[in-house]
């Protein structure tokens, strides 16, 4: 088991979750429904099976070329821990316990389109392979988490969780730009694709500035909106809304925070940027979101 989660990077899911739990009370919240246990734990188990279906797959295709590479070598597949086919074994299981989350927990749309989430975040495994939209196509299947949490709930679309899908679309795209940075390289020698290979590292960064503060702008609307229409409501002299303020104020100073460790000759701080500062960023304006539901 311990391996399985090294593998799928377990510890990652922290990056969609948050958001996926944002989807699930602004559902119950703006219909007035109490939150069901069953849903929630439907909703939880699609997140955690779909992300570990599809990293899997991910180390599973790429098991040839995380071979060559020196920083990817020691993963578990190219360093024997655990066998390609018990990856793929462990893919099938997963999709299939995606799949019936949404037909056992969830409802008869998040069913019908469990296929369509299954093949954006399994097919974005292929994208480096012919194009440098790689990345935003990584963003889109971590971008299905609110909107996904919202149908199971309400089992109809909405505004709302989009702007919260455009948020995630945006944010893992440019900080998964920054993350490709230490490969660019190494994708050059083997004909790979990714915005760094195809911007330059410089390009690189500045895109995924552009994109870190198309995330921002569109957070700060989506809590104005949010707030808006579920909230300006005073009970007990307390105005609904400024907790998820607060927690949108310290998700974006985080975004800024990030690109100050990354430069173009000084790579050393990678793994700080991508996975501390957006791990927490996501947890701490998650935890923001349903704190102010419950208040």
């Amino acid at each position: 088991m311990k391996n399985y989660l090294s593998l799928i990077k377990f510890s990652h899911t922290v990056f969609a979750l948050p958001f996926a739990l944002v989807g699930f009370f602004l559902a119950n919240f703006q219909t007035g429904q109490t939150p069901s246990l069953r849903t929630f734990a439907g909703v939880f188990g699609c997140m955690v099976f779909a992300r570990s279906a599809a990293m899997a797959f991910n180390r599973y295709l790429d098991r040839d070329i995380d071979a060559q590479n020196p920083r990817t070598a020691v993963r578990e597949i190219p360093a024997g821990i655990v066998s390609a086919s018990e990856a793929l074994r462990y893919v099938i299981v997963n999709s299939i316990m995606f799949i019936a989350c949404t037909l056992f927990l969830l409802n008869e749309l998040c069913f019908y389109l469990s296929p369509v989430a299954l093949a954006v975040v399994l097919g974005y495994s292929y994208t480096k392979r012919f194009t440098w939209l790689c990345h935003f196509i990584l963003g889109l299947g971590l971008s299905l988490a609110p909107i996904g949490a919202y149908l199971a709930v309400t089992g109809r679309f909405d505004g709302l969780p989009l702007l919260y899908s455009a948020v995630v679309l945006l944010w893992v795209s440019g900080f998964d730009i920054i993350y490709a940075l230490q490969d660019d390289d190494f994708d050059k020698s083997l004909n790979l694709n990714s915005i760094p290979v195809f911007l330059g590292r410089r390009g690189a960064l500045n895109l995924s500035n552009l994109l870190h503060l198309g995330a921002a702008a569109i957070l700060v609307f989506a809590v104005w909106r949010v707030n808006h229409a579920l909230g300006g409501r005073v009970t007990e002299g307390v105005t609904f809304g400024w907790i998820h303020w607060l927690g949108a104020a310290v998700f974006i100073g985080l975004l800024i925070y990030q690109h100050t460790l990354v430069k173009i000759n000084d790579l050393s701080k990678i793994n700080l940027a991508f996975f501390t500062t957006n791990g927490i960023a996501s947890c701490i304006y998650g935890g923001a979101f349903v704190l102010d539901y419950f208040f």
